[in-house]
């Protein structure tokens, strides 16, 4: 999967606060998300995003 800094992108589990979605913040052996419900930042695996990722999106250029 090709995953850029800027994408949004829907997990399989939800964040405790509602949201499905997350910015992607930093990409690499690890990424740094960002909840787009509650803005809570998560550093995780570069394995695990790829396991529970449903959705990418490329964010609108404006």
């Amino acid at each position: 999967m090709q995953f850029e800094i800027g994408d949004i992108i829907k997990l399989k589990k939800k964040h405790p606060c509602g949201s499905f979605e997350w910015d992607v913040l930093r990409v690499g052996a690890d990424f740094r998300l960002k909840c787009k419900g509650c803005g809570h930042q998560i550093m995780v695996s570069r394995k695990l995003v790829e396991k529970n990722v449903k959705e990418i999106r490329k964010p609108l250029a404006t």
